[in-house]
Parts: structure tokens; sequence; C-alpha cells
């Protein structure tokens, strides 16, 4: 049977019960090594099927923690995603979490009234088939279909700080069968482009100092060059991955380096080129390496103080920009919005001693 959502406080239960439900199980983003690759157990199985919670695992060159990595996007609009739906529970397990929530809450004191019935229409919704609009109701929380299929419920991202953006997935937990896609009403359930901004967020580039000639110091009206080699300059890519049986998805984001930026950290100063936007060369290096024979020259990157800097130091900030794709499971790929990482130099600038004779 199937009926209209009649009480305002269901939605809002949902909420509180998918919090306790998915607390500290659902999402893992473990350490690897920058570069190195890695993987997480995602859960567990018997002869039943998974019992456990799917976790997102990370590999490549990803931050430490499940921290964010250091990539900044030049979309200021574009976000990873703030929450999404996973496989959760089998349908034993999540019975068994599932109504001990309810029941704990239905025994709280003073839960009554409008939260009461939200918790009783719930617990029908699971056990007895209550339903509504695009939602039907389970009988007996799915037990007879455990090892087909798992319970899906929202995740949020902990590295959103918007907290309502977090809690923006707030469907209530629903079947999914193995091998098929979850109902199209849940728009955030997990895809590869999902794990691909996920890999885009937690993705580690890096630290990259620019190579300077002078080195640190330099002198006023002396162009000082400025290079990175393409040994020190390569691809970038981290992976995110979903493993569970019937449900099986990956996304590897790629960065691609493909232009340094140099602000000189004072307007008494000028760049070559002038733009301060050297690109990458054909052999995938940056500018050109400073030899004896080139003072004369205009360096293709580089940068041309014009006033001392007394007794500190200008702030040369040296900012990559890399293009990032990705591709994942079926083949699925496009482009995500270029990133950037930059570092901070300290760059003495002297004034040039005359001689007098």
């Amino acid at each position: 049977m199937r009926h209209c959502r009649s009480l305002t406080g269901a939605a809002a239960l949902a909420l509180m019960l998918s919090a306790i439900a998915l607390t500290d199980v659902a999402y893992a983003a473990k350490p690897v090594g920058s570069d190195k690759g890695a993987s997480e157990q995602s859960g567990g199985s018997n002869d039943k099927g998974i019992y456990a919670t799917a976790r997102i695992t990370y590999s490549g060159s990803v931050a430490t923690n499940g921290s964010r990595g250091n990539v900044t996007s030049t979309d200021v609009n574009w976000t990873p995603p703030p929450c999404w739906y996973a496989p959760y529970l089998g349908a034993k397990d999540f019975k068994k979490k599932m109504s001990q929530d309810i029941e704990r809450q239905m025994s709280a004191p003073g839960m009554g009234g409008h939260a009461g019935a939200a918790l009783s229409e719930l617990k029908r919704h699971y056990e007895n088939e209550y339903g509504w609009t695009d939602t039907p109701g389970y009988k007996d929380y799915n037990v007879d279909k455990d090892g087909e299929g798992m319970f899906w419920a929202a995740v949020e991202n902990p590295n959103e700080p918007d907290v309502l953006k977090r809690n923006s997935c707030n469907d209530l937990p629903f079947w999914v069968d193995n091998g098929e896609a979850p109902p199209p009403q849940y728009e955030e359930a997990i895809t590869p482009e999902i794990l691909a901004a996920l890999a885009y967020q937690h993705m580690q580039l890096p630290d990259t100092e620019v190579t300077l000639a002078p080195e640190q110091t330099t002198k006023v009206n002396l162009p000082t060059w400025a290079w990175l080699d393409k040994a020190v300059f390569d691809e970038v890519q981290a992976t995110a991955a979903l493993n569970v049986p019937g449900f099986n998805l990956q996304a590897t984001t790629t960065a691609k380096p493909v232009s340094l930026t140099l602000e000189p950290g004072t307007d008494d100063a000028v760049t070559y080129p002038a733009s301060g936007e050297c690109v990458i060369n054909d052999d995938s290096s940056i500018g050109e390496p400073y030899a004896k024979g080139k003072a004369n020259r205009t360096p293709p990157c580089g940068i041309k103080y014009l006033r001392s800097s007394g007794n500190g130091t200008y702030n040369l900030q040296a900012t990559i920009t890399w293009d990032i794709s990705w591709i994942g499971t079926g083949g699925a790929g496009d482009d995500l919005p270029d990133g950037t990482f930059g570092n901070d130099q300290a760059v003495t600038v002297q004034e040039i001693q005359a001689v007098n004779r």
C-alpha cells in the first residue's frame, strides 16, 4: 500500500536517524603515501553477502588523514559534492541498526506528539510496507532479500565547511538490488563523476620550488631567470574507488601542468613575459635554465626588480596551473576546472654598488 507523507516530523526524523546511523562509519579517507598508492578494506562479508559499510578508498597522490589536498580550483563556482548516497548495510544489519535507533528514540523522555508519531511512521515504513510517492515501504526491513542488495544512505563530506550543504542529502535510507542503479530520484547517488570530484578534492600536488638565477639574492635591474625542469614537473594522479559486491565504481583524476605564473611580491618589478605567465615548453619544461653567456639576454621566464628590498625580502609567488581531467568506470570521463598550487619564495634584492676610481 502507498500513502502520501502525512507527518512533517518524518523528514526531520529521517535526518536525525540517518546522521546517527552514519556517524564515523560510512566514510573513510585513509592516508596513503604520495604517489605510492594504497587501498583500505571496504567492509566484510560472509556466505550471505556483504554486511559492513562500504568505504571510499583513495590512492595515488592524495593528502594524509582524509584531509583536503592542496589544489585550488580556478572556477570559484565549482565545489566538490557536500554529500552523497552510497551503499550502507545489508538487510539484516540494517534492521538491527535502524530498529535499535528507533526504539531508543521512542523510549527517550518526552518523546511524544508529532515526534513520537513520526517515529511510529518510520517504523511502519521499514516493517509494514508503509510508503509514499516514489518511496515504497519495506516488509521487515527486506530481510528476505538479505545478500541480494544493500540499503543505501546519505554520507556527509567531512571536508565541506557548510553544515547545511553537508546535510542536504536528507532522504531516508533506501534499498538497491546488487547490480542495479539507484532509483533516479536520488540524484546524489554515488557515481564515477562524484568520485572524480572527491579525488580532485583530496589530490596533493608536488611542492615544487622554482629554480632562480641568481638564486635568492639578485640585483636591481638585473633579470632573474626562472625555470622548472621536466624531471620535477610531471603529471599527478589520484584515484577514488568504492567496491562492494554488485556495485564497483572508481575514477582517476589526472592533473597535467600547463603554465607557471610569477608574482614578484612588489609593484616595482617587471615580469617576462609581461603577463607573468610562462607556458609549458615542447619538452614539458617551463622557462629556460640560465647559463654563462646569457647575461645580456632577456629570460623567456623571469623577473626584473626595479627597487631594492632594503633590509627585508620580496615574497615571490610562483603558481603552477594544472589541466585536470578524469576517467572512470565504464569509460566515463570529462574535464574538471583547472587547478592551481603555488609556493612562496623569499627574494633579496640589492642595489648594484658602483666603484669609483
